[in-house]
């Protein structure tokens, strides 16, 4: 299972509306179940330093299935996944990037987002993820 286009425009319309509700300007990517880009919104005024973060953070999710926050967790010095982010042709490992579900609890893509705190792509990612 994929996430379809229209899936991924409607996450990027709602992490928008929570990226402006907390007054932020947010890059906000969506790859599919194979950690391809699928749709990607950046909202005027974002960094354009983050683009490439946001995608990192959305395939990092996918390729790991897990909240990219968590693997910055264990990629810490001593931890089981110190030195991670060097794969994979670097990963992002720090929160803004969360595996996407659909209803049977299958993962079917990820979010990425950045532009702001860790905090806040934390939550504009989750919105958008919440989305569908």
């Amino acid at each position: 299972m994929n996430i379809t286009l229209a899936q991924a425009e409607k996450m990027i319309a709602v992490a928008k509306a929570k990226a402006t509700s907390i007054d932020t300007k947010m890059n906000i990517a969506i790859v599919d179940a194979g950690a391809n880009l699928v749709a990607f919104g950046r909202m005027d005024g974002a960094w354009l330093g983050s683009l490439d973060i946001s995608i990192k953070k959305a395939k990092t999710a996918r390729f790991f299935d897990m909240n990219t926050g968590v693997i910055g967790e264990l990629s810490q010095p001593g931890g089981s996944l110190f030195n991670i982010e060097h794969s994979n042709n670097g990963l992002i490992t720090f929160p803004g990037g969360i595996p996407v579900k659909n209803a049977s609890g299958e993962i079917i893509g990820a979010i990425g987002v950045s532009g702001s705190s860790v905090e806040n792509d934390h939550a504009v990612a989750e919105a958008g993820a919440l989305a569908i």
